[in-house]
């Protein structure tokens, strides 16, 4: 099983290295474009100073590589360096065409195949640019900053600095070639299907939990609670809180008959960003 799950995680990687290397060889470089990160800071650099591109994605990337070896572990940091060493070989010795002149097109096909490659690759236990590394460790350091607020920081100076080093243009469409990418990875991580938890707070937790599980097939899960506060101010009547997971879709139809059942019924809904295990499929009857 382990020798599968390696096998599955190098497939990834070398398919996310080549996509990467698309994006960037048959799409980005001849139009003079960049991407976000790590892989923006080298093409800027590369521009400026004429040093190859593959050699600078790769020393960019070794301060955050040893970071991410002493604080992510030796397996995350082996996987990421392999990960990036191929994909600088890549840039440096595969030939890809230049597959359209259109600018437009050019952002979005090579952003999506940019985030396609980043996305594979971080499901193969690796990252291709040290960007998120160092986005993990200072949230987790302030406690107070999230890894995106890190991240669209950093892209702020980077795609300023290309709009006076690149053009107006080219610094616009960069951008859109980022954002092409940001939903490219959403969508290889959390899949087409997102699923929103719901949480219900209801006197009439029984009914509701059988018309979930029999009417709509869903799975769920439920607690046992007290009123908080109720008319008097103090813990009353006893509570059963009920949580299930569904699909985006699924959601309005839940809602409709929770408040069928109880119209007083409090719903809180959250977003899932993944899930393991449990009944996420509709139920067979």
């Amino acid at each position: 099983m382990k020798f599968r799950s390696h096998l599955i995680d190098i497939a990834l990687i070398f398919f996310g290295i080549l996509s990467a290397a698309m994006g960037l060889k048959g799409f980005l470089l001849p139009s003079h474009f960049i991407d976000g990160g790590v892989t923006g800071i080298s093409i800027l650099l590369a521009n400026i100073t004429q040093l190859p591109l593959s050699v600078l994605i790769f020393i960019i990337n070794v301060p955050f590589l040893f970071l991410g070896y002493r604080k992510l572990g030796t397996m995350f940091a082996l996987k990421s360096t392999t990960a990036i060493a191929g994909l600088s070989l890549c840039l440096a010795f595969v030939h890809f065409p230049d597959v359209t002149p259109d600018k437009l097109l050019t952002a979005v096909f090579g952003g999506l195949f940019i985030g396609a490659g980043i996305g594979m690759a971080i499901r193969g236990g690796a990252v291709l640019d040290g960007t998120e590394i160092a986005a993990l460790l200072v949230s987790k350091k302030t406690q107070v900053v999230r890894v995106s607020d890190v991240i669209l920081i950093l892209n702020v100076v980077i795609f300023t600095a290309a709009v006076f080093l690149l053009g107006v243009e080219s610094g616009l469409y960069s951008i859109l070639t980022y954002i092409s990418a940001s939903k490219m990875i959403d969508f290889i991580l959390n899949g087409l299907e997102q699923y929103t938890g719901i949480t219900v707070i209801s006197a009439k937790g029984e009914d509701i939990r059988l018309a979930i599980t029999q009417s709509l097939g869903r799975g769920v899960t439920v607690y046992q609670g007290k009123s908080g506060y109720g008319k008097d101010g103090h813990i009353n009547t006893p509570r059963e809180i009920i949580f299930t997971v569904a699909t985006r879709l699924e959601v309005p139809l839940i809602k409709k008959e929770i408040l069928r059942i109880d119209p007083s019924a409090f719903i809180v809904q959250q977003s899932v960003d993944d899930t393991t295990g449990g009944l996420l499929k509709r139920k067979k009857h």
